[in-house]
């Protein structure tokens, strides 16, 4: 670990502080004026962290205007967005009327947010944790593309981290993960404040982070004190004085930044032996030196900064810890509550002065032609980026011709989908590139891994090549298209929306598919949601699912997982019944990645084995492809009676009860329709058109569920009821709907589905209570 001073950095620092000084009231006036000047009719609390932006401001002025270059990307924290957006404005990326419009509506977001906020932003951030690893995943998709398509250039990728994000299993999981070490573009800047939203964190244990970033394979520099403290520390009493602060606790040295000169001069020497030393080393120290000493942190100081962003080495991830004072040049600095503490309007007047500014003009841009301004002119004209091209991603074939026959899983047809992509469409099987948590065999992507190889950035031997008992032959090399990380989902789905970010990054779209078990697709939901809010389209599988797998064990079940579709923003879900609605539907969810109005997919497969002639599909041509289309738009009808007495709605591994139970009603004298549901969401989406409250198209609606046909309906999945319930509100009939409200039950699927409910026996009881 390598601790970095002040001493030979910077000669002059004085018109790089002169900016410091401008972001520092600019991000504390942006929250200002939006809390205490917006008008506000609500009442609600707008919020805003002028603390935690106050805590960044030096790190960001010394990257921004000294070592910053355009080919780098910048993840910064979620609560120093003012920061962010008051380095734009003095860059001219952003226009003045837009820092009055922090937290409005169509205004500048409370987070950094690529999709939304009108100036540059890297990285979306605002979920604790899922912002700071993002960049980790954005150096490995930069890599892959550049590898692929020669665009994606170099660059560092920073993350502008909080010492309390530190606290996320998220950053560990990403951190530890092998491949991770070897990202030398990587570089996390903490802001060491140790304090959190409530309190100061009395044990943040500094030097066991630099340690466990140490062990990871990471270069580490802390930056814990400034210029004037070091040079304290070099007269007599300053060896004492620092060994007094290093072992102090931190509640005890943020104590110590509330107080004024007096009360400083009789705390800070303790009573220890070493005490009579430190009084008489400050004693010779006027009040504004000995306050300005206390706070006088390597994070806040642009020589120390400098000689730390000058000394990263690029041949392995870098850590820099960056002691800093939450509130630094603000009243309410190392306050223990100053989280969402607000400067009143005198606090601001105050500042105002201190800083050479005007409350009354808080936007005043800097003078032409200073010093300053050309500072801002000549580092807007450095990081100037020219805007990617975006290459329109390949045609993706709707119907590669097959028809599936047999018996099979969907599982299983996702594997021979993606083969078969190989074959009819080269060009857009290049761009597929698949990501797995080490569960790629039990997913059936054995046979895509075999063929494209795994993704490497340098060719490594496989050893195991000549064991002729080896099935998958794990060849990595820079030309391989799948991806394989540790079990941790969070890592998995990161990775696969920076994947799906790079036709906006650098214009050249991917297909990403991450593949998954069913059960912890909810344990990725946040990460990969916070992905597809920040533009990353990408397909995600979930597989094996529901209780359908119930001799494998219940803790592997999955219940709410199919009602994705219908929450998930910018997402799709599809549950396909048989092969040939995973084909269709899998390629349908590919031609919708990589451009601008695209959006991601979820299929939700399963492991059982269902007879393929089931699906009756069309031999006619045109008629083959009206299913193709209906499967893609939500539902199919798999069996239309003459006049029918009720309809069976089902969805995945349900058809095959829902087909026995309509053969069984019929022998009763009862007439059933069967619908195939393949994706409630576009279901959902399609009635909300109906009745006027979105727009969209209705015909699959009109196809599926006519009001000529309606009849009391049953629905029936593989998860809970809840999903296809709205079904019922079509054509407004009496309705029941069957699935899985609790899980953890093992054994045979005869026996599981019966104790659910969902049997074809279970089906039938519904059926006729319903008519």
């Amino acid at each position: 670990m390598t601790s970095v001073a002040a001493a030979g950095a910077l000669s002059d620092t004085s018109v790089l502080r002169e900016v410091e000084r401008r972001i520092l009231w600019l991000s504390t006036a942006m929250v200002h004026h939006a809390n205490r000047v917006r008008p506000n009719p609500s009442g609600l609390k707008v919020g805003g962290h002028q603390a935690s932006c106050a805590s960044m401001v030096s790190i960001m002025t010394g990257l921004w205007f000294g070592h910053l270059r355009p080919e780098d990307r910048v993840s910064v924290k979620p609560h120093a967005s003012p920061v962010l957006h008051a380095i734009n404005y003095l860059l001219g990326e952003l226009d003045q009327p837009y820092l009055e419009s922090l937290r409005a509506f169509g205004g500048l977001q409370s987070y950094p947010s690529r999709s939304k906020d009108p100036d540059p932003v890297d990285y979306s951030t605002g979920s604790v944790g899922i912002g700071a690893t993002a960049p980790i995943w954005g150096a490995v998709a930069r890599r892959y593309v550049q590898q692929k398509t020669g665009v994606g250039g170099t660059g560092r990728q920073f993350s502008l981290v909080g010492d309390a994000e530190l606290d996320e299993g998220a950053v560990w999981e990403a951190i530890l993960d092998p491949a991770v070490a070897e990202l030398g573009e990587l570089v996390w800047i903490i802001d060491l404040n140790r304090q959190s939203l409530d309190r100061v964190v009395p044990n943040i244990a500094a030097d066991r982070l630099e340690g466990m970033f140490a062990a990871a394979g990471w270069q580490v520099v802390t930056l814990k004190y400034g210029q004037l403290l070091e040079k304290l520390f070099t007269r007599p009493g300053g060896a004492a004085l620092r060994t007094r602060i290093d072992a102090m606790s931190n509640p005890e040295y943020q104590r110590l930044l509330r107080c004024d000169a007096a009360q400083l001069r009789e705390r800070l020497p303790g009573d220890g032996a070493m005490a009579a030393g430190i009084s008489t080393l400050i004693a010779d120290l006027d009040d504004a030196v000995l306050l300005d000493a206390i706070r006088n942190l390597g994070g806040h100081d642009l020589g120390a900064l400098d000689a730390a962003y000058a000394s990263i080495d690029d041949t392995r991830p870098t850590a820099i810890f960056a002691y800093t004072v939450k509130g630094y040049g603000l009243p309410i600095q190392g306050h223990p509550q100053n989280h969402s503490s607000l400067l009143t309007v005198e606090q601001m007047a105050e500042l105002a002065g201190q800083l050479g500014t005007d409350l009354a003009d808080p936007w005043r841009p800097l003078e032409n032609d200073s010093p300053a301004a050309r500072l801002c002119a000549a580092t807007a004209s450095r990081l100037a980026r020219t805007p990617e091209k975006v290459s329109p991603p390949p045609k993706i074939p709707v119907d590669i011709g097959r028809t599936p026959s047999g018996t099979a899983t969907t599982q299983a047809a996702l594997g021979r989908v993606l083969l078969d992509l190989t074959r009819e469409a080269p060009d857009a099987a290049a761009r597929v590139v698949t990501v797995s948590p080490d569960v790629s065999s039990s997913t059936n992507l054995g046979g895509w891994v075999n063929k494209v190889g795994v993704w490497s950035s340098r060719e490594r031997v496989d050893w195991f090549a000549d064991d002729r008992e080896t099935i998958l032959h794990w060849r990595e090399k820079p030309s391989g298209q799948h991806m394989e990380l540790g079990i941790a989902e969070t890592n998995l789905v990161g990775l696969l929306g920076e994947l799906g970010a790079t036709w906006s990054r650098w214009g050249q779209p991917l297909f990403p598919i991450g593949v998954l078990y069913d059960p912890f697709v909810e344990r990725a939901l946040e990460p990969w949601s916070f992905g597809i809010y920040a533009g990353g389209q990408s397909i995600l599988v979930g597989t094996p699912s529901g209780v359908s797998l119930a001799p494998e064990g219940g803790a592997h079940q999955s219940i709410t997982t199919p009602s994705i579709g219908i929450e998930q923003p910018g997402c799709i879900t599809y549950e396909p019944a048989f092969a040939i609605d995973v084909e269709w539907t899998l390629l349908a969810s590919l031609a919708r990645l990589g451009k601008p109005d695209g959006s991601s997919a979820y299929l939700r497969l399963s492991t059982r084995p269902v007879d393929q002639s089931l699906a009756a599909v069309p031999t006619d041509p045109a008629a083959r492809e009206r299913r193709r289309r209906q499967v893609v738009a939500g539902a199919y009808p798999l069996r239309r009676a003459d006049s029918p007495d009720v309809t069976i709605a089902a969805m995945g591994a349900m058809l095959p009860e829902a087909i026995a139970a309509a053969d069984r009603l019929e022998q009763a004298g009862l007439s059933a329709d069967v619908v195939c549901v393949t994706s409630p969401g576009l279901l959902f989406a399609a009635l909300r058109a109906k009745q006027g409250r979105a727009e969209g198209s209705t015909w699959i609606l009109d196809q599926v569920f006519p009001a000529d046909r309606a009849a009391p309906l049953v629905t029936v999945l593989d998860g809970h009821p809840h999903t296809l319930s709205f079904l019922a509100t079509v054509n407004r009939v009496v309705s029941t709907s069957l699935g899985v409200t609790g899980f953890g039950q093992s054994g045979g699927l005869e026996d599981v589905y019966r104790y659910h409910g969902i049997d074809a026996d279970g089906i039938v009881r519904a059926a006729l209570d319903a008519v």
